[in-house]
């Protein structure tokens, strides 16, 4: 019986020095994404040098160019090129104040999974300027653990985060999160402060949404005919100062998804600077001190060993967005 999990085979070549190598998949690494699997080889490298790297043909999956998003089977051979970083030997380090607010931010931990309350502000992962997000400030704060992201939240979004432990549960999840006929994916329920009077009952929107990249690359979404089906479903649970509070469960899981299709409707995001009412923003943070996004990650059910074992982990909301609830009643 394994003590952990295999380490993939090296091939014997430049090692020492730096040089490329040749790396062998292990079978507990099938099916896992090429980026994440050299974020893992190449540590202390960022993902945009991955991105670099793959992209350009330094990378190779069996001989051929791959993209950062290819699927690596057991048995592949990838070629890996040497990396330098800004500061060979000495990595960065991510800051105190981060690996504390993560520390104190578990709300969840079995073998199996790990869970986070994230706080708003904080991305998932580093890139696009950002030095250390979640899976990086874990691993720094656990040098010895497997961890890896199951799913991405915004970084303005607060709440509920899952992270694997191991390799069985992040396949399980990430085929939880695909979907299929006989499979439902986890439950993931938001809480959300809209602007205006949201109307009674459930409203369901259900409204294919689009990535785009802007000049300068921001990156945005937009309800569009030829995007990815995408399904939210909106209940009030409280009017506040002319505002709604309001209960999301989504279908899907596209990016900035509750946001467009908040703003779709006519009722945006409490504090959002991308698809808001930038009037209403500003009113809200000079009368109630909104100074973030409003919108909460508050639970995410789902089951792992073939359903065997249920899991409900929740997040409750901030001190700062329950005092804006308080001073809008």
């Amino acid at each position: 019986m394994r003590s952990g999990p295999p380490t993939p085979s090296v091939s014997p070549m430049n090692e020492k020095t730096g040089g490329v190598r040749l790396v062998r998949i292990p079978d507990d690494r099938d099916g896992q994404r090429l980026d994440n699997f050299l974020l893992g080889q190449l540590k202390g490298a960022p993902r945009s040098i991955i991105y670099k790297i793959v992209r350009s043909g330094q990378v190779r999956v069996n001989g051929g160019r791959a993209k950062p998003e290819t699927k690596i089977k057991a048995g592949d051979e990838v070629r890996i090129p040497p990396v330098r970083l800004a500061e060979e030997g000495e990595p960065k380090v991510a800051p105190k104040g981060l690996l504390d607010r993560l520390a104190a931010s578990v709300v969840f931990e079995d073998k199996a999974i790990l869970a986070l309350n994230k706080p708003s502000g904080i991305a998932a992962h580093g890139g696009s300027g950002v030095s250390f997000g979640v899976i990086e400030g874990l691993r720094a704060l656990r040098p010895n653990e497997s961890i890896e992201l199951v799913h991405r939240l915004d970084r303005d979004t607060s709440g509920v985060i899952v992270l694997a432990k191991k390799r069985s549960a992040l396949l399980e999840l990430q085929a939880l999160m695909r979907g299929g006929e006989d499979d439902e994916g986890p439950g993931k329920r938001y809480l959300a402060l809209l602007v205006g009077r949201v109307p009674d009952g459930t409203i369901t929107v259900d409204a294919p949404l689009r990535k785009s990249v802007l000049q300068g690359g921001e990156r945005m979404v937009r309800v569009d005919p030829e995007g990815k089906a995408s399904v939210s479903h909106i209940k009030v649970l409280e009017r506040r100062g002319g505002h709604s509070f309001c209960e999301i469960r989504i279908e899907t899981g596209r990016t900035h998804q509750i946001r467009v299709h908040a703003a779709h409707i006519g009722h945006p995001v409490a504090g959002d600077p991308k698809y808001g009412d930038k009037e209403a923003n500003k009113r809200l943070a000079e009368q109630v001190g909104l100074k973030r996004l409003f919108l909460h990650a508050a639970s995410m059910e789902f089951a792992l060993d073939g359903g065997a074992t249920p899991y409900l982990v929740t997040a409750p909301l901030s001190d700062e967005l329950r005092a804006v609830l308080d001073r809008l009643a």
